[in-house]
């Protein structure tokens, strides 16, 4: 990546073509328009490499990055992000491949990092966008945490707020944190790579959530993180979810933050009133959190 190209997209997709190519819809109208798409591709098995390497021959911004096998979003954010800081990326705006930026949406994410440190002389870790539902509503799915003092530097035509964690849905990311705190956990596979990788790199300095940027994201229904709304269909997810967050506990606060999550999934899923049989592979999941002890790979 030449001196010019400073700003990197990485879009992690599998099997969901036809959203992808709106959010390379979106991206081409964006006012401040990445130097580079780094299209992460999990061996879709549908005609996403088709469709991405024939937009690839039109613009010329577009990388296609097929893995050799589906590695999940955290290795597919690991695999981008590691490529996009080796060709040089200053920033890095990572997002879904069902997540679509409004027109000013990345070029507002990258103002509020530049305006916030000088401004304040803190340098944000992150900056997010609010996600926005289908119908316009917030993405509960896609809720920043604030820290205590989160207003600390809110201002009527600044309202940036400091946060902790946020979703890799619109997210940037500059090279000093990448080359600080290291890459996502790849071992992760899916849920809480966000979460932890976001934390992670707060330790520096927190991140802002910058509500003038807004994405749109394409889900089935607006729903958050609840144990209470497991299924058969959703339970792989959780079981993901409950070992990654459960590992991440135990690094970082130790058992009395295990058992304190434990019993708050516990509610959840009794209040739910969730089948016995799935509440058992949740427990199952988190006890395997204790012993998962995940590499973070340095860059």
């Amino acid at each position: 990546m030449s001196a010019l190209n400073q700003t990197a997209a990485v879009i992690v997709t599998f099997n969901r073509s036809a959203k992808l190519m709106k959010v390379l819809d979106a991206l081409a109208q964006q006012t401040m328009r990445p130097d580079v798409i780094l299209v992460v591709d999990n061996a879709s098995t549908d005609d996403t490499a088709t469709l991405v390497e024939a937009r690839a021959r039109q613009d010329g911004t577009i990388r296609h990055l097929r893995l050799p096998k589906n590695v999940g979003g955290a290795g597919g954010f690991h695999a981008g992000m590691k490529a996009a800081y080796q060709m040089g990326a200053h920033y890095l705006w990572v997002s879904d491949d069902d997540a679509y930026p409004q027109p000013d949406a990345i070029e507002k994410l990258h103002d509020a990092l530049v305006g916030f440190e000088s401004s304040t002389g803190w340098r944000p870790s992150f900056a997010c966008s609010r996600v926005e539902w289908i119908d316009g509503s917030l993405c509960e799915m896609n809720c920043p945490r604030p820290v205590w003092d989160w207003a600390r530097f809110v201002r009527p035509q600044t309202a940036w707020a400091l946060v902790d964690s946020c979703s890799f849905v619109s997210a940037m990311i500059p090279r000093w944190a990448v080359r600080e705190h290291g890459l996502p956990i790849a071992d992760y596979f899916i849920w809480f790579d966000d979460a932890e990788y976001t934390r992670r790199i707060a330790r520096s300095y927190p991140g802002i959530f910058v509500p003038e940027s807004v994405v749109i994201h394409d889900t089935p229904d607006n729903r958050g993180v609840n144990f209470g709304l497991i299924d058969e269909k959703s339970l792989w997810k959780f079981k993901y979810g409950a070992r990654n967050e459960t590992s991440f506990r135990r690094r970082e606060a130790g058992l009395i933050s295990v058992l304190a999550y434990t019993y708050g999934v516990r509610q959840q899923m009794k209040s739910a009133e969730v089948p016995s049989s799935l509440r058992r592979q949740i427990y199952g999941a988190i006890m395997k959190g204790l012993k998962f002890r995940p590499v973070i790979e340095r860059v």
